[in-house]
């Protein structure tokens, strides 16, 4: 797991970026966060270098780093903290990723087919133009998402949660939906079909009814 160690700025209670030795490697050092940094372009430098260099990647805090036109696929990630990172035309697909962290991030033009995602967290983040497909996301924290114009197509979502999620013209198509919870979600032009959604929860109550779909959401899954 990451070290959460806070910022050296004393009032400042957000978390520091992960520091490195002289070869490159992530030490427990204490650091500055990205606002404090003195020289945040190369720290940004360091950990960009970092991913591309490692195929696993342990216990890395990239909080608040923008990455733009990556490649991130194959890689493994165990652990990593990417709280606020915004990541736009990022090629991820095939990733593993393990109790990892991308909360309040925002993904543009971003793929993560193929991959294997379990206990990771990516609460009130944006995605736009993305796509998640064939994919396992497996007990993920998705609640309080904006997604635009993605897609979660062929994917397993078994017992991720969707709470309070804004989803226009996305597509849960061919998913497996059981125990994955979707209430007090606004959808608009979103597809279930051939989706198991019987097995869904919708409503507080722990059904499958569904209490908040708007606009002319689609719910048209199997049994």
């Amino acid at each position: 797991m990451f070290t959460q160690n806070k910022c050296l700025v004393h009032h400042c209670q957000h978390n520091a970026l992960s520091a490195f030795d002289e070869d490159g490697n992530i030490t427990e050092e204490k650091n500055y966060c990205l606002d404090h940094i003195p020289n945040p372009g190369m720290v940004k430098e360091n950990i960009c270098k970092y991913i591309h260099e490692h195929e696993k990647i342990i216990g890395l805090n990239a909080c608040g780093i923008f990455f733009s036109d990556m490649d991130f696929s194959n890689k493994k990630f165990f652990g990593c903290d990417f709280t606020g990172c915004s990541f736009m035309n990022v090629r991820a697909d095939n990733i593993t990723a393990r109790l990892c962290f991308f909360d309040f991030s925002s993904f543009t033009d971003c793929s993560f087919t193929n991959s294997s995602i379990i206990f990771t967290s990516f609460s009130a983040s944006t995605f736009a133009h993305s796509l998640l497909t064939s994919s396992n996301l497996i007990q993920c924290n998705f609640n309080a998402i904006q997604a635009y114009q993605s897609s979660f197509d062929g994917t397993d979502l078994f017992s991720s949660r969707f709470i309070k999620s804004l989803l226009f013209d996305t597509s849960f198509r061919n998913c497996n939906l059981k125990k994955t919870i979707l209430y007090d979600t606004k959808r608009m032009n979103v597809s279930f079909k051939m989706s198991n959604t019987r097995e869904a929860v919708f409503s507080r109550s722990g059904d499958n009814s569904d209490d908040a779909q708007f606009g002319n959401s689609i719910v048209d899954g199997g049994a």
